[in-house]
């Protein structure tokens, strides 16, 4: 009998460039670009900077006694070195995720790109993969750990940061595929990249740096398992529906039948949303729907006495510990401050977070922002994200705010002029290129169907 975890390792097998549809591929693309301007704002980040050195440290080393620096096949963005896949892929992981303005697919709850396409990548450039072969590759990777978020539950997310665990099988499809391993390959990579799933939200609590550590490990660990299979290495055959897999160990509401939902029909790649916010998508759709109002209003940061905002569970079992943030990147945690600087700002991206998150004015709205279980966002979600707002202003007045699709979703899609405008700025704010070194890899990478090979990103790597 056909399990789900066989039926899922074939499909990410045998995808090929031209299984895919076109709208698929050219959002695909949008992926692409978008997370590479991610990966260029974590440059300069203290977490990502300690990852790299590791990478760095730990790959392809000078022969003694020669002047030629450490060289691999795969490109670190941030320091613009190579080294191997495996460590190219964990430093790149670890600086997409930390500006906070990588994807999101909403009902699984899981950032994709940020494991994805470090892997993919990292992989491709190693193998010297045309750039069809990376977005099939990259296609499965989606599909994949998307399909393993929403199989996991809203259980699984109270947790564990889903882009830890899910991501693992994600990099592993991806790379799997890139490497041309068979049905029965991909399944061994599943089990292998299974077991090293991991990633916990308690490190919010104390304003560590263990988030960039989850995608580090994700796309590392899902490489490895790829190569590993390649090799003959095997790993459990149901890592997801085994009476002591994933399932049963990570979930308590846990739906095989998400494993297999419309392979080949349903392409989850193109519900991923975009990030216009700079901070945790769990704030987005309250911060779209404060600004309605403020801006039905006319109001100013000044006139609002209080602001409610009406969420699903998963918003406060993330956000909720996250009283007075300590940290900037902590602070992209905090609804509180997300919308303070919206109200203030009328968008929280990465300059007003790095300069006005502990502004006296900030911390003051801050803490007249609650969160309250709303019935309605809670059932919709995570397949829909409501943002729905209770504001009341300093002159008596009550005013309610409410979003159905939040600025970036596919209902509400970022243009490709936006997502290059929004690449620019991240380049620009990190320092990890010149407007001009950012615009031709942008110009270069919106042809990426069209390349024969995939070679370095980002013009001057040693």
């Amino acid at each position: 009998m056909t399990t789900a975890s066989a039926e899922l390792a074939a499909f990410a097998a045998n995808l090929c460039f031209e299984n895919i549809p076109e709208n698929v591929v050219r959002r695909t693309e949008d992926l692409l670009v978008d997370w590479f301007a991610s990966a260029v704002a974590g440059h300069g980040a203290r977490a990502v900077d300690s990852i790299t050195r590791f990478a760095q440290a730990m790959g392809p080393q000078s022969v003694l006694g020669c002047d030629t620096p450490p060289a691999g096949p795969a490109e670190v963005i941030v320091s613009r070195a190579r080294t191997s896949p495996y460590f190219a892929a964990m430093a790149n992981a670890a600086a997409s995720h930390v500006a906070e303005q990588d994807d999101v697919h909403n009902a699984s709850v899981f950032h994709p790109a940020t494991v994805v396409f470090p892997a993919a990548v990292a992989t491709a450039q190693a193998l010297g993969a045309s750039g069809q072969q990376l977005i099939a590759a990259s296609v499965a990777g989606y599909e994949v750990g998307i399909r393993v978020g929403e199989f996991l539950g809203r259980s699984h997310y109270k947790v564990f940061h889903t882009t830890g665990t899910a991501g693992t099988l994600a990099a592993a499809a991806a790379v799997g595929n890139l490497l041309g391993l068979n049905a029965r390959q991909m399944q061994h990579a599943f089990g292998s990249a299974g077991t090293q799933s991991a990633g916990l939200w308690e490190f919010l609590r104390t304003a560590s740096d263990s988030k960039q550590l989850h995608t580090a490990h994700a796309a590392a660990a899902g490489l490895m398992s790829a190569y590993l299979a390649q090799d003959g290495f095997t790993g459990a055959a149901q890592i997801f529906e085994g009476p002591q897999g994933m399932a049963a160990g990570m979930s308590s509401d846990a739906d095989p039948a998400k494993l297999t939902d419309r392979l080949g029909s349903r392409w989850a790649t193109a519900e991923t949303s975009f990030k216009y916010h700079a901070s945790c998508r769990h704030t987005h759709p309250a911060a779209d729907a404060l600004l309605q109002v403020m801006q039905a209003h006319d109001l100013k940061s000044d006139d609002l006495a209080s602001v409610i905002t009406h969420v699903h569970q998963g918003a406060i079992d993330v956000l909720g510990p996250v009283l007075r943030p300590t940290t900037v990147h902590q602070s992209k945690f905090s609804m509180g401050t997300v919308l303070a600087l919206v109200a203030r700002f009328g968008h929280a991206g990465l300059v007003e977070f790095d300069q006005h998150f502990l502004d006296a004015s900030t911390q003051s709205l801050r803490d007249r922002v609650s969160m309250e279980l709303d019935a309605e966002v809670d059932s919709a979600y995570p397949q829909r994200w409501i943002g729905k707002v209770t504001v009341h202003t300093t002159d008596g007045r009550v005013l309610h705010g409410r979003v159905d699709e939040p600025k970036g979703d596919p209902g509400n899609t970022l243009s490709r002029d936006e997502i290059t405008a929004k690449a620019l700025r991240l380049a620009a704010f990190s320092g990890g290129a010149t407007p001009a070194e950012m615009q031709a890899a942008v110009d270069a990478l919106w042809q990426v169907a069209q390349w024969p090979r995939v070679g370095i990103l980002l013009a001057g790597a040693a």
